[in-house]
């Protein structure tokens, strides 16, 4: 991958794990962290690769006055999984090359594993959380109900998956204290031990 002084670090876990408290974490070390999802957003909007790729994909009002047509491209995307993998073969080539070029070692992904992002890091980071804790935190987050959250939850790969292939695991339940996690895990980084 990386020289061996600069290791690339993913970070990731499902929806209501809590990837953004570490990332946090990480920034008051003065560590920044590439964020997919905004960064994927940005891109959508000023790539010329990505307008001009989704614009071939969805038609004409895919962009409308150079503004992203938000409800022409979810429209797209809902009507088929082909449809999902279209679009994402046009943004994620795009994500990947922007964070090799933005210089950062760390980049958070939800989908790390799904989109293959995982094969551009030398070590994942997975946070993980108990089912009913991430429930909590996604119905507080966005206001919806639990059914919902838990649909949300069923989309993305299982969290013992995501664990099992992962180097190292946080655990973000609201009690274990995740900052002394994190730092042996930096230490452990720094070091090359394990």
């Amino acid at each position: 991958m990386d020289d061996t002084n600069h290791p690339r670090i993913g970070i990731t876990g499902g929806i209501g794990s809590g990837k953004s408290y570490v990332c946090h974490l990480l920034g008051e070390r003065g560590i920044a962290v590439y964020d997919c999802d905004s960064e994927a957003k940005r891109l959508m909007r000023t790539s010329p690769d990505i307008i001009e790729g989704l614009t071939r994909l969805v038609g004409p009002d895919a962009y409308v006055d150079g503004q992203l047509n938000k409800t022409a491209i979810t429209r797209f995307l809902l009507k088929s999984k082909r449809n999902n993998r279209l679009i994402n073969s046009v943004v994620h080539p795009a994500v990947f090359q922007d964070f090799l070029q933005s210089g950062k070692q760390w980049v958070e992904s939800a989908i790390l594993f799904d989109c293959g992002l995982y094969r551009l890091v030398d070590h994942v980071v997975c946070v993980s959380a108990p089912l009913d804790v991430r429930i909590r935190r996604i119905m507080l987050r966005d206001g919806i109900t639990r059914a919902q959250a838990l649909e949300w939850i069923a989309k993305q790969m299982p969290q013992e998956e995501v664990e099992a292939r992962s180097d190292f695991r946080i655990i973000n339940d609201g009690e274990t204290d995740v900052n002394s996690q994190l730092e042996n895990i930096l230490i452990l980084l720094d070091n090359h031990s394990f």
